[in-house]
């Protein structure tokens, strides 16, 4: 079983920047890979970033978001900057563990002046 706990979402203005956490207590997320995914309302679950050994990012979030981990902590982050309206969802951790997806419960994240 695989504990993440998201954190840091808020309302923020178009422009600004927020940090969001996922802590994955007790679970080594350096040996597997994390991810951020997002849900806006009446929209599909969309990728965001992922991290293993390197990172990767769709394509509208390059140069916006940029995801890291400490590993000393078991805690990945989301940086994102320069956000947009459109970045209003609700945003989740995942990671792939013995073949099973786990989820956290997720954080909100609107942009809007």
């Amino acid at each position: 079983q695989v504990q993440l706990v998201e954190s840091g979402g808020g309302l923020v203005q178009p422009g600004g920047s927020l940090r969001l956490s996922c802590a994955a207590p007790g679970f080594t997320i350096s040996w597997y890979p994390m991810n951020w995914y997002r849900q806006a309302p009446d929209k599909e679950r969309e990728f965001v970033a992922g991290i293993t050994s390197g990172t990767t990012y769709a394509d509208s979030m390059k140069g916006r978001f940029t995801i890291s981990r400490d590993n000393a902590n078991n805690t990945v982050y989301l940086q994102m900057n320069s956000l947009k309206p459109e970045d209003t969802a609700v945003y989740y951790c995942n990671t792939l563990y013995r073949g099973l997806r786990y989820w956290g419960q997720g954080t909100q994240v609107t942009v809007s002046s």
